[in-house]
């Protein structure tokens, strides 16, 4: 049995790799060659961009691959989504194609499109929006700067954008979001139907998902008097943190997994309590 996975090529190429090697599989890119190896005999890989992956998956070139929702729904591929993983270029969140005009347009809904031109690189998408709101446009398609082409060519554009930036560098509003998108592990159905492959597909993306679960954790140990746990165990926010006696003296070892965001506002609360020896340790991969 061999896995044939399709990695992404372009603005998700790196992270996919990275949460790749940290679940454990190791691809090497050699330039110019989009056949990367990998650490396991099961699996070939193909480098194949984002916006055509749904496509090869969908007619059977490749058996799996991970592509954006947006470029699914783009390609109108009928494809099996196994699984959301949320990571992109520069974080671990959702990005979205929005609707864009200039800070001094006019246009102030979409409604106001009616007629207009709207410049981006996903046609259907847009389309599929407009009809929904019942308005009429002309959608070209853009070959990427597209914030560039208001007003002079295009009355607004359809863009993505993870942090919005490049937006607000030139001159642009948001009017809307046309589309939230994520990463999905996607699947040929007929390879999908072969027990062998889809289990295969299965334990990779169980291995990725605990990579991207482990992202925002930390894990906390420390030494507790044992007649402070229970205020100890109010401030945690850990539902079931394990708790073990230490060999000597009214102490326990508390144990607990944490969101790294709160720590800040949690450690100085356990150490006013009167948690001592308080350790942080990084997680690599949580599987529920």
């Amino acid at each position: 049995m061999e896995l044939k996975l399709g990695i992404p090529k372009g603005s998700l190429q790196e992270a996919t790799i990275s949460i790749f090697k940290q679940a454990g599989f190791d691809i090497g890119i050699k330039s110019r060659n989009y056949y990367p190896s990998i650490d396991d005999p099961e699996i070939s890989c193909m480098l194949i961009r984002a916006q055509e992956m749904a496509r090869y998956v969908e007619g059977g070139q490749l058996d799996c691959g991970l592509t954006g929702l947006d470029w699914i729904r783009e390609n109108r591929a009928d494809v099996v989504e196994l699984s959301e993983l949320i990571y992109a270029k520069a974080s671990f969140k959702p990005i979205k194609w929005v609707l864009a005009v200039k800070e001094n347009s006019d246009i102030k809904s979409v409604e106001d499109l009616e007629g207009k031109t709207i410049a981006t690189e996903v046609v259907n998408l847009t389309t599929d929006y407009l009809a929904k709101h019942g308005v009429k446009a002309n959608v070209e398609f853009s070959w990427g700067t597209t914030e560039v082409k208001v007003p002079e060519l295009a009355d607004a554009i359809v863009e993505i954008t993870e942090t919005g930036s490049s937006l607000r560098a030139n001159n642009l509003k948001i009017l809307d979001t046309v589309l939230e998108t994520t990463t999905r592990f996607i699947a040929n159905k007929e390879a999908y139907g072969d027990p062998l492959k889809r289990k295969k597909m299965e334990n990779v993306i169980m291995m990725l998902q605990s990579v991207i679960d482990a992202k925002p954790k930390v894990c906390i140990m420390m030494n507790v008097p044992q007649n402070r746990l229970d205020d100890i165990l109010k401030v945690l926010p850990s539902n079931n943190p394990t708790i073990s006696h230490l060999a000597k003296g009214e102490w326990i070892d508390v144990m607990a997994v944490m969101d790294k965001k709160i720590l800040r506002d949690v450690l100085p609360k356990l150490k006013d309590i009167g948690a001592k020896s308080i350790v942080e340790l990084p997680i690599s991969k949580i599987i529920e």
